[in-house]
């Protein structure tokens, strides 16, 4: 059952994520829903790859594109619990 949801976000990325889903022929709802589900998944299944630009938009700095994530993860958990 899908619910409605209301958000309060930046004016300028808000135009830049319509463009963005605009482009990629996607609602901006889809979007938001697949990034969420990516976050809180174990495993992600989404049907498409969750851009960089997004991912940008979402925590405010630049991700590289070729960033491996898991190692980034696994080198600070290693600090952490040194």
């Amino acid at each position: 059952m899908d619910t409605k949801l209301t958000l309060k976000l930046n004016q300028q990325i808000i135009e830049k994520a319509k463009e963005y889903a605009s482009d990629k022929k996607l609602s901006l709802s889809r979007i938001v829903e697949a990034y969420l589900q990516s976050l809180t998944s174990e495993k992600t299944d989404t049907d498409f790859e969750i851009s960089p630009f997004v991912k940008s938009i979402a925590t405010g700095i630049n991700i590289p594109v070729d960033l491996n994530y898991k190692e980034e993860y696994s080198a600070y958990l290693m600090e952490k619990y040194k």
